[in-house]
This record gives C-alpha cells, structure tokens and sequence, in this order.
C-alpha cells in the first residue's frame, strides 16, 4: 500500500466513524437494555398486532436468551442497514469523486503504481468496515456484561459478529467495484445504494413468508442467518460472502487497473 494515501483516506473517514458510532452506540444500548421479560411480553404483543411488519425489519422469534433477543432486534436491520449506508458513502468518495474532480489523475501522475493505489484505497475502506464491526461487538459485549452479567456469550457475539462482517465486506467490495467502473459519482452511488436498497427490500419481503418467501433466493442477505449463527451454523453462506467480497475487490482492482482516466 501507500501509506502516505492510506493515512490520508483514513483521516478522512474518522469524522463518518465517529458519526455512525454513536448511531449504533445509542441503538445498541438501547436494546440491550430492553431485554426485559415483562418488556418481552410488550413486544410479543404488538408482533401479534402487526406481525408483517416486524417480520420484514426480521424482530420475530426473540427467544429467551440475549443473544437470542440481540440477533432478533440488531441484526434484522439496525446492524445492516447503518454500516451499509457507510458502506455506499465512503466507497463513493474513494474513487468516483477523485475521477469526477479530475483529482486522480493528478494522483496517478505520481510514480506509484496503478495497483498500489486501489489496493490503498480499498485497504481504507475495508479498515472502517472492519472498525465499525469491531466497536459493535465491543459494545454489545460490554453492555450485556453491564446490565446482564453472564448473560452473553462471547463466543457466540463473536460467530454472529464475524457473519456480520463477512456481508459487510461483501456490500463494502460491491460498492468499491461500482466506484471504479463509473467516473461520475451519481452513477457510483446511484448504482450502489440502488442494488443494495432493492436487495434488502426483497430481503423484507422473503420476510413476511407466504408467497413472498421464494424472494430469498434474489438477494444476499439470505446468506447471513443470525438466528442460524447462533447455533453454530450458516458457516456457508458466510464462505460464499467472503468469496464474493474477494471478487468483487479482484474485479475493482482490474478495472481500476485498466480503466481511461478523464483529464
């Protein structure tokens, strides 16, 4: 890598760090402390009331455990949706936006190679996924043993947090891919959050069973099955996720390689 390049981009993604933190800071503590049986019964109570919606946000089936009630009301859609928005962002802003303001071919005139400088960018972004993943484990852990000591098994936050990370990497190397094909940041971000926003709908919809439920097969967030995490399984679909996050990062760094840079 070059470091100068990576210090720099890095410098650049503290001030939407320190931003989707204390959003996931303040939901993450928030439901952790909801895990209350009386609070429980609440909850069951509007599932019966409004079972599809909760259904597609993924909050069924709470269990009695905290992880059990973690993986129902975090990682149904406050732990994907948040990271993926960051995701989308700063993916945008570490290719398209230097091509678009004529900033990377400055760049390119140095004497650093072509790949040296995509690896630099994308080891940025991969860094704050991985960063962002890290500080919610970190959390979610220290805020169970806070509140509920002894009720929260490292072992299986840590398996259910690596499957996090695992689609996260994935959306993080589609989203870069997209940076590198297009010049125009519209058409990156547009294209990017278009994609990962129509594969979570569908994600919602497979939720809500019945008809709906074949649309399971037309997204990747099927692959990431927390509930499944928890026992010890869905190793799978995290292998294939990690594949194709390895893809999708050897694919930007071919096209980035090859691509004609705008003067």
């Amino acid at each position: 890598m070059n470091f100068p390049l990576y210090k720099k981009e890095m410098k650049g993604s503290w001030k939407l760090l320190v931003i989707f933190s204390g959003i996931l800071a303040m939901y993450i503590c928030v439901i952790v402390s909801m895990f209350d049986p009386e609070l429980a019964q609440a909850m069951a109570q509007f599932q019966e009331l409004m079972p599809q919606v909760m259904a597609a946000v993924g909050m069924t089936n709470p269990g009695d455990t905290l992880a059990s009630f973690l993986s129902a009301y975090l990682y149904g859609m406050i732990l994907l949706v948040f990271p993926m928005v960051y995701t989308i962002i700063r993916a945008n802003g570490l290719v398209a936006r230097y091509v678009e303001q004529g900033s990377m071919a400055q760049l390119l005139s140095a004497p650093v190679k072509r790949q040296r400088i995509v690896l630099t960018q994308l080891s940025s972004l991969f860094t704050g996924v991985v960063l962002l993943v890290a500080f919610c484990t970190a959390l979610e852990y220290a805020a169970a043993q806070l509140m509920f000591p002894g009720e929260l098994a490292l072992s299986q936050l840590l398996g259910l947090n690596g499957g996090l990370l695992a689609l996260h990497l994935f959306m993080a190397g589609f989203s870069f891919l997209c940076s590198c094909i297009f010049n125009e940041s519209k058409y990156a971000l547009g294209v990017s959050a278009g994609v990962l926003s129509v594969s979570y709908l569908l994600q919602m919809l497979a939720n809500m069973g019945g008809r709906l439920e074949n649309l399971k097969y037309a997204t990747f967030f099927t692959l990431f099955r927390p509930a499944e995490l928890l026992e010890g399984g869905a190793w799978g679909g995290v292998g294939v996720l990690l594949a194709l996050a390895l893809l999708c990062s050897s694919v930007s760094i071919l096209v980035f390689c090859k691509k004609d840079m705008p003067v």
